[in-house]
C-alpha cells in the first residue's frame, strides 16, 4: 500500500495538466479528482482482484455490490438486475434523476475474460507508470473512472439537477442469449437519455470513437456423398463436403473484400462423423484417409461498419454458398449480435465537444478514431437511439491477454476529461 500511495504522489507531480479557459466549477471538479486519486487506485485494485469473468456468476455479482454503497454514498439509487433468463449473472445500474442539460448514459461492464481457472488473477504494480491485473483496462478502470467522475462532480456541486444513468453490464464479453433480453434494460435507458459514452479502454489523448463495427456470427454446415475415395470427382460421388468448404471459404476470401468488412474462420470441422457444441465452439471428429467426407462445419464472425454493409455481404456469402459443386449441398446461418454504432452527424458534435475541452485542459487535440481497429462494444446497441462517444476509459495495452496492463500516469487526466465531458454536456441543451 505504501507503494502506491507513493506512486499516487509522484504521478500528481508529473503530470499536472495545466488548464486553460476552465470556469471556477470546472477547476473544482479537476482539484476533487486529485483529492480523490489514491483513492479511486485503491478501490481499481481491489475490484480487480475480485476474479469476475463472465460466467463466474458471483463474482460478476460480488464487483456489483462493491458498486452498490459507493454510488448510493454519492447520492445514486442503485439497483441490481438479474439476468437469469440469459444465464448470466445480472447488471448493475445507478441514476441520480433531473432535467437540466442532455441526459447522460454511462455505460461500462463489470465482467472480464479471465474466469476462475485463469492463472491472471492479481493486480500488481509492474513500474511507475504501469500496473497489471485481469481486466485492469478492459474495463474495471473505465467504470472506477466513471464513479470517481461523478464523485468529483457532485462534490462540487457541479451537476444538482441533470439525469445520469449509469449501467455496468455483467456480460459484455460473451453476452447472454438472446440479446433482445440481455440488453433490454440498457436499451430502455437510452430511450430515456439523449447521449451514450462508454468508457471502454482509451486509444490515446488524441483519438475517441464515434463508429463502431458489428460483430455477427455465422456458421456453414456442407453435406458430401460419403463413399470411396477412389470415386472422388466422379458424376456419382462428386467432391465431398471438405472440398465444397474449401471453395466456399476461398471465395469469401477472393469476393468479400472492402473496406471496413472483415470475416473470420474460428473453427472448423471435417470428416465422416462430426460432432460440434455450438456454445463453446469445440468438437470432435473422425473420418478415414479412402473416404469421402460427409460432413464439413464451419463457424466464424463478420464485422461490418454499417447494416447496409452487412446485408450486402451477407447476400453474396449466400451467392456463393449456393454454387455448389457436385454431388454436395451447403447452408449458411448468420447469427444476430452486437450491432454496429454507425458514425453519425451526432456522434461527430459529441467528440467536437470532446475536442475543445481536451485543449482547454492543455490535452491537445482528439480526432475520430479508425472504426476498423475497434471491436463490438455495449453502446453498439443503443447507437440507434442516442448520439454516442466510445473509447473514453483509460489507456493501456494487452487486453484479454496475460499481460493486460493500464497506463498510471495517464488515468487521472483521462479522469479529468471524462469529468469534465460530463459537467458540459450536462449544461448544454
Amino acid at each position: 500500500m505504501k507503494k502506491l500511495l507513493y506512486l499516487v504522489l509522484l504521478l500528481s507531480i508529473n503530470t499536472a495538466i495545466s488548464a486553460q479557459q476552465l470556469t471556477e466549477t470546472e477547476q473544482q471538479i479537476l482539484d476533487r479528482i486529485d483529492a480523490n486519486h489514491a483513492e479511486a487506485l485503491q478501490f481499481l485494485e481491489t475490484n480487480v482482484n475480485i476474479n469476475s469473468g463472465t460466467l463466474n456468476f458471483d463474482g460478476v455479482r460480488k464487483v456489483g455490490e462493491r458498486y452498490m454503497d459507493t454510488f448510493q454514498d454519492i447520492g445514486f439509487e442503485t439497483s441490481w438486475i438479474p439476468q437469469d433468463k440469459v444465464n448470466r449473472a445480472g447488471h448493475f445500474f445507478a441514476e441520480q434523476e433531473g432535467s437540466s442539460g442532455k441526459k447522460l448514459l454511462l455505460i461500462g461492464h463489470l465482467d472480464t475474460v479471465f474466469e476462475p481457472d485463469s492463472p491472471f488473477q492479481e493486480f500488481e504494480i509492474l513500474n511507475d507508470s504501469t500496473a497489471t491485473g485481469p481486466g485492469v483496462n478492459d474495463m474495471k478502470a473505465g467504470n472506477v473512472m466513471i464513479l470517481y467522475a461523478l464523485k468529483a462532480l457532485k462534490e462540487a456541486g457541479a451537476i444538482p439537477d441533470a439525469q445520469i444513468i449509469v449501467a455496468f453490464t455483467g456480460d459484455e464479453e460473451k453476452a447472454g442469449s438472446p440479446t433482445s433480453l440481455s440488453r433490454k434494460d440498457l436499451v430502455e435507458a437510452a430511450k430515456r437519455s439523449d447521449v451514450a459514452l462508454g468508457f471502454e479502454t482509451a486509444s490515446g489523448f488524441s483519438y475517441a470513437t464515434v463508429a463502431r463495427r458489428a460483430s455477427f456470427a455465422w456458421k456453414l454446415e456442407v453435406e458430401g456423398r460419403q463413399a470411396h475415395s477412389s470415386g472422388i470427382f466422379s458424376d456419382y460421388t462428386g467432391a465431398g463436403s471438405v472440398y465444397e468448404a474449401s471453395r466456399i471459404l476461398n471465395q469469401f476470401y477472393e469476393e468479400l473484400r472492402e473496406d471496413n468488412l472483415t470475416y473470420n474462420v474460428g473453427v472448423i470441422l471435417g470428416g465422416n462423423e462430426v460432432d460440434y457444441d455450438e456454445e463453446q465452439i469445440k468438437g470432435s471428429v473422425s473420418g478415414k484417409k479412402n473416404i469421402v467426407p460427409k460432413k464439413t462445419i464451419a463457424h466464424g464472425g463478420i464485422r461490418f461498419l454499417s447494416m447496409e454493409q452487412g446485408e450486402r455481404a451477407f447476400q453474396k456469402m449466400q451467392d456463393i454458398v449456393d454454387q455448389n459443386l457436385p454431388r454436395t449441398s451447403a447452408e449458411l446461418t448468420i447469427y444476430e449480435g452486437y450491432p454496429p454504432m454507425e458514425p453519425t452527424e451526432g456522434n461527430m458534435g459529441l467528440l467536437n465537444v470532446l475536442d475543445d475541452l481536451s485543449q482547454d485542459l492543455g490535452l491537445g487535440e482528439v480526432e475520430a478514431y479508425d472504426p476498423g481497429r475497434r471491436g463490438a462494444a455495449d453502446i453498439s446497441f443503443v447507437a440507434q437511439y442516442v448520439d454516442g462517444l466510445d473509447g473514453l476509459g483509460a489507456m493501456g495495452s494487452g487486453a484479454h491477454g496475460p499481460n493486460e496492463t493500464i497506463n498510471l500516469k495517464t488515468y487521472k487526466e483521462l479522469t479529468k476529461r471524462a469529468a469534465l465531458l460530463i459537467y458540459r454536456l450536462t449544461q448544454s441543451e
